[in-house]
């Protein structure tokens, strides 16, 4: 469902962060799990973008949806947001989506492990259980390259004062332009985490961060013994592809119109169906929103997907558009 948001308030987070608040443009309120995202479009320079945010808000306070984000040189979108987008601004977005929840796998104790902008789901799910006075026990501990870089340390500190249900943990890098830090310093370890949270195989643990923080946290948490079905993830990492002779084309039949169109190996079936003209439903182009999901009847693919799909979707030959590719020949129920 696509719905017309009107931003409320910009707020400063960081140097090079800031929270958009949102509200319905129709009167209404946001209903969905801490630490799903939305899929917005952005209209800039006369051209239609899509980007996934999480709601770094949570569900229990439904009048207004919050996304954080970090500007990013380079970053189209998110340097446009920073530079021009002001309260009684309109956008649209498509959601909520996604499947990263701690609703999802209930708990008596969690350990929420972020890096970098990747603490937005986790804040979303720490606002909620504070919120409501879970009596679930909760460590969060955020990686950050200085002090100054950490989002919500304030209000962490805060709910850490206010519940005994608590405890919060950063480690920096390096220190900050005014404050020497004195805490965990350099990356994240297995030898910080045992440190910090003795009672690790205890507890059910969400991870969102940067690629290389979340093979690290993989990795540790694999050594640490911690079981497979109790770590869950939330990242915009990419499988390494499956070998194919990139100078392969494949012949690609759209089974409901009939055509058929050419795909080259290492495109995705999305991009050449619209070199040849033809439009198929898409939003996020990352692997992420689940818009272009279709059946494969015939043939395989490499797929790249970041949560579009779940496991059920991809044993009933669901792919989706935006990041297969071909590795034959193919048949898709479009």
């Amino acid at each position: 469902m696509t719905d017309v948001l009107v931003c409320k308030q910009v707020r400063d987070v960081t140097r090079d962060t800031k929270t958009f608040a949102f509200e319905p443009a129709e009167p209404t309120l946001f209903r969905h799990d801490p630490g799903q995202y939305l899929t917005f479009t952005f209209e800039i320079d006369g051209q239609e973008l899509h980007r996934c945010y999480t709601l770094a808000s949570p569900p229990s306070r439904p009048h207004l949806a919050a996304i954080t984000v970090k500007r990013v040189p380079g970053g189209r979108v998110s340097n446009w947001l920073h530079d021009h987008l002001t309260p009684g601004d309109a956008v649209r977005a498509r959601g909520p989506l996604g499947g990263f929840s701690m609703v999802r796998h209930p708990a008596p104790a969690y350990l929420f492990l972020s890096g970098g902008s990747g603490i937005t789901p986790l804040m979303s799910m720490t606002r909620t259980l504070y919120d409501l006075a879970s009596p679930a026990d909760v460590v969060f501990v955020h990686s950050a390259r200085t002090p100054d870089d950490i989002p919500f340390r304030q209000e962490l500190e805060l709910m850490a004062a206010t519940t005994p249900h608590l405890r919060v943990s950063h480690v920096c890098e390096d220190d900050g332009e005014t404050e020497r830090w004195d805490g965990h310093r350099g990356r994240l370890t297995l030898a910080m985490l045992r440190q910090t949270v003795p009672d690790l195989l205890r507890r059910e643990v969400f991870t969102c961060g940067p690629p290389g923080y979340m093979r690290a946290v993989r990795r540790m948490l694999a050594a640490a013994g911690l079981p497979a079905d109790r770590c869950h993830e939330e990242s915009f990492e990419a499988p390494a592809p499956t070998t194919v002779d990139v100078a392969a084309t494949f012949a690609v039949e759209l089974a409901r119109s009939g055509r058929t169109i050419a795909c080259d190996a290492g495109t995705s079936v999305l991009e050449a169906a619209a070199r040849a003209g033809i439009t198929l439903p898409s939003s996020c182009g990352q692997g992420l929103c689940g818009t272009c999901a279709t059946t494969l009847e015939k043939g395989s693919v490499d797929m790249r997907q970041n949560g579009g799909l779940r496991p059920g979707d991809v044993a009933r030959n669901q792919i989706l558009l935006c990041c297969s590719t071909p590795l034959e020949d193919l048949v898709i129920d479009v």
